[in-house]
């Protein structure tokens, strides 16, 4: 038999961080991700403080954080009229023993990328491969068969854990019948400007209506002498028709002059938004996708992690860190059952159905959801937000949300770790 060891299809945040943990653990692994020649693409993200609890625990602390991000003080949903419908603190700034990051996705995928290769080393990573299938052998393992600028390659191991994204070819041989992408017809365009930041300095910031919406945040430390900030900007627009839109990729570069028309009298005397949106040297334009839950993220020695198992909406801001939370499980159902199909079983009895649920209530908005209560309720236009929805009501929906997404501060506070200091496996 040859050497025992784990593939990793996909090397983005959720493979990386499940590479990282394997080597912490002691478990040999070989990252296969299709793009030849990785660059720090996309936009901002956050980081949830349960994510954050893990990339410390990992080695990953502020220290590297605080170079493609910064920690976010404030969540805030505001009105049409520039008033506020909800704002709480966040991260350590509202109790947590982690922070909650702000950071450019790129950079912080390059970042990982280049701690994956130190730590495992840069053997361990196999650029310009893309898994087509996989294979369940007579002896329990499996193979996956990948396309290589030079023809294919078939690659077996003890597991193989997916991570390659919402159009995962592993998702697609399990369910071949899975129903198409799913869009409800929102609209994004993102991209990022330089300028001063707003509120606290480093607030989320919802701004808008259910349908019709900014969301705004920095994603870099102030610069110490311009008092600018690399500010994160989503402009997002709902259209009735969903099938007005079937272009289902990602990030297509677009002009500002596009879609700055729906947004031309955002001004208010603390924001301008066109302003915000034309000081971005590039935009893209993508639809707000997700994947409908399936029966199980796993097929024996097979299983899939990060949005190859769940793609979920953004309005969580859950997607990156859920992938990491989905590594460091995994880590830990091996440490206590053994690098085998029963630990990937476990995974998946812990996870599959919270997160399925997670997936459907991001899809209705998730904490976004707000706003379509305050809609339902008044069309969008107030002068006192306690006069439409009660401070006890909205306290009591983003508790919830917060339970849901597996970020509630006194659980996750209290929460013994997931994998203990120095913990090590012996194959079994």
């Amino acid at each position: 038999m040859s050497e025992r060891r784990v593939i990793i299809i996909g090397g983005g945040i959720g493979g990386l961080a499940l590479g990282l943990t394997l080597h912490q653990i002691g478990v040999r692994c070989s990252v296969y991700e299709s793009v030849r020649n990785l660059k720090p693409l996309g936009v901002g993200i956050n980081l949830q403080p349960n994510a954050v609890r893990e990339l410390y625990e990992l080695g990953i602390g502020p220290e590297l954080l605080d170079t493609v991000g910064l920690p976010v003080k404030e969540w805030a949903l505001v009105g049409m009229q520039g008033q506020d419908i909800y704002s709480e603190p966040r991260g350590s700034f509202a109790g947590y023993n982690w922070p909650q990051y702000a950071v450019h996705r790129g950079e912080f995928h390059m970042a990982l990328y280049h701690r994956f290769l130190d730590a495992v080393g840069a053997d361990a990573f196999h650029s310009g491969h893309r898994a087509k299938s996989y294979r369940i052998e007579e002896d329990g393992r499996a193979s996956v068969t990948f396309e290589t600028t030079t023809g294919t390659v078939t690659e077996t191991a003890d597991l193989v854990i997916a991570a390659d994204g919402i159009h995962s070819a592993i998702r697609a041989q399990m369910y071949p019948d899975q129903p198409p992408i799913h869009w409800g017809g929102v609209l994004m365009w993102r991209g990022t400007s330089w300028a001063k930041p707003v509120r606290t300095g480093s607030s989320f910031m919802g701004l808008g209506t259910h349908a019709h919406r900014m969301v705004i945040y920095p994603i870099s430390h102030p610069d110490p002498e311009t008092g600018l900030s690399l500010i994160n900007w989503i402009a997002e627009v709902t259209h009735d028709d969903p099938d007005a839109y079937q272009n289902m990729g990602w990030y297509r570069q677009t002009s500002v002059d596009d879609f700055i028309q729906h947004f031309e009298d955002w001004k208010y005397d603390w924001l301008d938004v066109p302003a915000l949106i034309r000081g971005s040297d590039v935009a893209y334009e993508n639809p707000m996708i997700d994947r409908d839950p399936i029966p199980s993220w796993v097929d024996g020695p097979v299983a899939l992690l990060g949005d190859a198992a769940h793609a979920m909406y953004p309005t969580g801001s859950n997607g990156a860190s859920q992938a990491i939370i989905d590594a460091r499980t995994m880590g830990a159902k091996f440490l206590e059952f053994g690098v085998n199909p029963d630990a990937l079983a476990a995974y998946n009895a812990e996870l599959r159905d919270p997160i399925s649920a997670l997936v459907l209530r991001n899809r209705d908005a998730g904490p976004f959801g707000l706003l379509n209560m305050v809609n339902d309720r008044c069309g969008g236009n107030f002068e006192n937000i306690d006069d439409v929805v009660s401070e006890e009501e909205r306290n009591d929906f983003m508790a919830k949300y917060k339970s849901a997404a597996g970020f509630a501060r006194d659980a996750l506070n209290n929460a013994p770790r997931l994998i203990a200091a120095g913990a090590k496996i012996g194959w079994q």
